[in-house]
C-alpha cells in the first residue's frame, strides 16, 4: 500500500528548493539551476509500513530522506526478506537502477513515518548534459555506496556474528558518544531486532543470543531496543575488524 501526499504545484518549488540546498550533490548549484531541478521533484509522505515500491516496478527517479528510515530488501518467493540497506535522513537510494534504466531490483519500504523528496530522472539527465561536475558528484556518491556495499560483503565474510553486532553498535554512536565523559553510552536501536538482524545477515535467534552473551559478559545492557554501553572503550577493544 502506497501513500503519497503532494503538496500544491504552487508550493513545491520553493519547499524542493530549500531542500536541494541543504544537499551536498546539489548545493553548489547556482539559484536557477536549483529552480529548474525543483521543477521535476516531488515532496512524498508515506506512513510507517508503507510500500514505495516493489521488485520489478519501473523507476522514475531517485529519493531523498528528509525524516523517518527505509528498508531496501530482496523479498524471496516464500515472502522471506534480507535487508541490504536502511537509508535514513539525509541519505538517497535508486540512483544505479535510474542511470540503468531498467527497473527496481529490490523493494522499498518505510520502517517509519517518512518523508522523502522525489527527483525525476529526466531533471537529473538535463543537469548532467548541462554540468559536468554534477555528473562526477554523482558518480562519487555512487561509488561510496559501492564502496559500502564491498565493506560489508568483506565483513559479512570475514567477521564473526559477535563482531558484526559489536561493530554495528559503534557504528550507531554519534562522534562525541565514541569517547564519553564517563564512558557510558545509550542507544536506541532504530528498528526492530529482526530487521538489524537482516542487516547483518544473520538470523533473528543469532542476533538476540549474541546480544545476552554480550549482556553477560557486562559490556552491554539490554532493556528492549534501548542498549547501554557502561564502557565504550570495553566494547571497542572487544572488537578486531579486518
Amino acid at each position: 500500500m502506497r501513500t503519497t501526499t503532494h503538496a500544491s504545484p504552487a508550493a513545491i518549488p520553493l519547499s524542493a528548493t530549500e531542500v536541494l540546498t541543504r544537499t551536498p550533490l546539489f548545493s553548489d548549484l547556482p539559484a536557477d539551476d536549483l529552480q529548474r531541478l525543483a521543477q521535476g521533484c516531488r515532496v512524498e509522505h508515506y506512513d510507517r509500513g508503507n510500500i514505495l515500491f516493489h521488485k520489478g516496478d519501473p523507476c522514475h527517479g531517485f529519493h531523498l530522506v528528509l525524516d523517518g528510515q527505509i528498508k531496501l530488501a530482496f523479498v524471496s518467493a516464500a515472502g522471506n526478506q534480507k535487508v541490504v540497506e536502511i537509508i535514513r535522513p539525509g541519505q538517497s537510494f535508486g540512483e544505479a537502477v535510474m542511470f540503468m534504466q531498467k527497473p527496481y531490483v529490490l523493494m522499498a519500504q518505510a520502517l517509519t513515518d517518512c518523508q522523502l523528496l522525489f527527483i525525476a530522472k529526466d531533471v537529473i539527465f538535463q543537469e548532467i548534459r548541462k554540468d559536468p561536475d554534477f555528473c562526477l558528484r554523482l558518480i562519487a556518491g555512487l561509488s561510496m555506496r559501492l564502496h559500502h556495499l564491498i565493506k560489508d560483503l568483506e565483513i559479512y565474510s570475514l567477521c564473526s556474528g559477535r563482531e558484526r553486532i559489536v561493530g554495528y553498535l559503534l557504528g550507531e554512536m554519534t562522534d562525541d558518544e565514541c569517547s564519553p565523559p564517563d564512558g557510558r553510552v545509550e542507544i536506541c536501536l532504530p528498528t526492530h531486532k529482526s530487521t538489524i538482524a537482516s542487516r547483518l545477515n544473520l538470523t533473528q535467534e543469532h542476533f538476540s543470543r549474541v546480544l545476552h552473551e554480550l549482556a553477560n559478559d557486562g559490556l552491554i545492557e539490554i532493556e528492549g531496543r534501548r542498549i547501554v554501553v557502561p564502557d565504550v572503550t570495553k566494547l571497542r577493544s572487544s572488537l578486531c575488524l579486518p
